[in-house]
């Protein structure tokens, strides 16, 4: 039997093992029920020729060490995948960019409402037996930016029509308004763009308005942590929502701000959402060994 190893935190789609089952694969599931390491990646290797993988980095190095013939993303992102090398060493890549679109458009729009309205603070109180109403403000009439417009941005920007918000994009692929010109403009800024790279560090965050609120749903380096704190402590930042984190599981410093919320990396965790990506990403995986 040939080793198909499966390194997303969980994989619970029993029609999805079976496929690898039926074609005589040997499955192997992630030990560590969490993001791999590089290193504990590569000691999973051996023997393995396909991958149905997460958001672990899979480098040159553990790519040429290796008997893999196929990479099959559970999700959107390939920037954690060296493509180029995956690309002069043989390795088919594929994912699976529209299974996540609706599961992470609502969790996004389900979580500024919650920044907005102060609701997660007062949840919290009242599992205390505290009762205190706080403040908080509408999403209506509210200029949000959404930065990264593609699958998932599109379809946030319909879920927001109803709220009446004056709606800004910005988008490396989309000839427009640019980043510097639409910060200061946002009182809602949400990330949804592909890429590893810094998109708001410290001088982003000096032309924002004060009392803006940041979501996070892309990649966590995306926002400069350091940066974040800072504007949470001024006041600069109302509020912020985060999805993902350079290193995860988290553990750092935004979890002392009641003002944040905090999600471990669930933009896609919905049943019907992680039942499509599964079978999509085994889909794939089949489709380049058995074409």
């Amino acid at each position: 039997m040939t080793k198909i190893l499966i390194t997303t935190s969980s994989f619970e789609t029993k029609e999805a093992l079976e496929k690898l089952r039926v074609q005589n694969f040997e499955v192997v599931l992630n030990p560590h029920k969490r993001k791999v390491t590089p290193e504990e990646l590569r000691e999973l290797l051996p023997g393995v020729i396909g991958l149905i993988a997460g958001t672990e980095k899979i480098d040159r190095g553990t790519m040429k060490n290796s008997q893999l013939k196929v990479i099959s993303r559970v999700g959107t992102g390939t920037d954690s995948i060296d493509l180029v090398a995956a690309e002069e060493l043989g390795i088919a890549v594929r994912n699976t960019p529209d299974a996540p679109i609706t599961a992470v458009a609502e969790l996004t729009l389900g979580s500024l409402l919650s920044l907005l309205r102060r609701i997660h603070q007062m949840n919290h109180d009242l599992h205390i037996k505290t009762w205190d109403k706080k403040m908080g403000v509408q999403l209506a009439g509210k200029t949000v930016l959404i930065i990264g417009f593609g699958r998932i941005g599109k379809y946030l920007a319909k879920l927001l029509e109803p709220f009446k918000v004056k709606l800004l994009t910005v988008d490396s692929a989309i000839q427009g308004i640019s980043l510097k010109e639409a910060l200061p403009q946002a009182d809602i800024v949400s990330l949804h763009m592909s890429g590893s790279q810094q998109v708001l560090g410290k001088d982003e965050f000096l032309i924002m308005k004060d009392g803006v609120y940041i979501l996070n749903v892309a990649r966590g380096g995306a926002v400069d942590e350091t940066a974040l704190i800072e504007s949470l402590k001024t006041g600069k930042v109302a509020g912020a929502w985060l999805d993902v984190f350079s290193e995860e599981p988290y553990s750092g410093p935004l979890a002392e701000f009641p003002q944040v919320i905090l999600t471990p990396h669930i933009g896609s965790y919905t049943k019907e959402c992680r039942t499509c990506m599964e079978i999509e990403a085994v889909d794939n995986l089949l489709k380049c060994f058995l074409r």
